[in-house]
């Protein structure tokens, strides 16, 4: 019988905390066990399919929480703003939780939880694009865009890509400046 109060989502939590703390590699589920106060096979009871399961979930929770950080970014905002404060989120929640972050799938992944929470993040990001009048094909490209220039930002800098001495936060605003530029003069097909 499960222990009484802890559900799957505190076995999340867990396994989260132990990842901001300790990076993905301390993910075992003898450590989540421990910091949950079970016995490892206790947590089979919470997450059935193992330490796999548990990696699946932590990638739906870190997809919906950037999904979420990026949406409350871009409310009330449009165009260049939106782009800009989206960007700067999608940023902070990774240098926030670089560890985290980086359980961030890249990929697609054959899971129908997944596939919705990387559906509303691609959605947000899709939304925040309608101000520059990309629709279809296009919206897709500019948001490949979007999201290379937003991961590849982060994971520089959680990575500690960026040693020289000029500040960051200008360099990212003239990456923005780059980036809104070229939305607002999209090639056309």
């Amino acid at each position: 019988m499960p222990r009484v109060g802890l559900t799957p989502e505190q076995v999340v939590d867990h396994a989260l905390a132990l990842i901001d703390e300790q990076g993905a590699d301390a993910l075992t589920l003898a450590a989540v066990a421990a910091r949950a106060g079970v016995a490892t096979p206790s947590l089979y009871k919470h997450v059935s399919g193992g330490l796999a399961e548990l990696r699946r979930l932590i990638a739906v929770r870190v997809t919906e929480e950037l999904a979420d950080r990026l949406a409350e970014a871009a409310v009330g905002r449009s165009g260049d703003d939106a782009v800009a404060t989206v960007l700067r989120a999608y940023h902070a929640y990774a240098t926030e939780h670089p560890h985290r972050y980086n359980a961030l799938p890249q990929a697609p992944q054959p899971d129908d939880d997944l596939t919705r929470a990387a559906g509303r993040l691609v959605g947000v990001i899709i939304a925040v694009l309608r101000e520059y009048g990309l629709d279809g094909a296009e919206a897709i490209h500019a948001a490949r865009t979007v999201r290379s220039v937003a991961h590849g930002f982060a994971s520089l800098s959680i990575g500690g890509g960026f040693q020289l001495a000029e500040d960051l936060a200008t360099t990212q605003s003239r990456l923005i400046t780059l980036l809104t530029t070229g939305l607002r003069s999209w090639p056309t097909p």
